[in-house]
């Protein structure tokens, strides 16, 4: 159910780019790509296969959750760059008010 949610919220958070383009582009090579449609198109055999073929329709889900995942992780670390940042310029300008107050101390 939770599942089935999230695949809801996210639907409407859609762009209209990801509305009218439902996939991603591949970064297969055309030989990979070529490779990879030959071997969806085999049945599958093993028991583990077979049971997945049920949950084909989750796939789309799955990419773009794992989409939004990966852009959390990178905003994540952008912060944190952000912040120690933010941190270097606030030493920089402690220093440098601490120097203009040592200075308007001297005659």
């Amino acid at each position: 159910q939770r599942i089935l949610r999230l695949a809801e919220m996210c639907r409407r958070l859609e762009t209209e780019e990801e509305k009218v383009l439902p996939f991603y582009p591949s970064s297969l090579a055309e030989w990979e790509q070529q490779n990879a449609r030959r071997v969806l198109e085999e049945p599958p055999t093993e028991p583990l296969a077979l049971a997945l073929q049920d949950y084909v329709e989750l796939e789309q889900f799955w990419k773009r959750f794992n989409k939004a995942k990966l852009e959390e992780k990178a905003l994540e670390q952008a912060r944190a760059a952000l912040a120690d940042r933010n941190q270097n310029l606030r030493g920089l300008l402690q220093q440098y008010l601490a120097g203009v107050a040592i200075n308007q101390k001297m005659p």
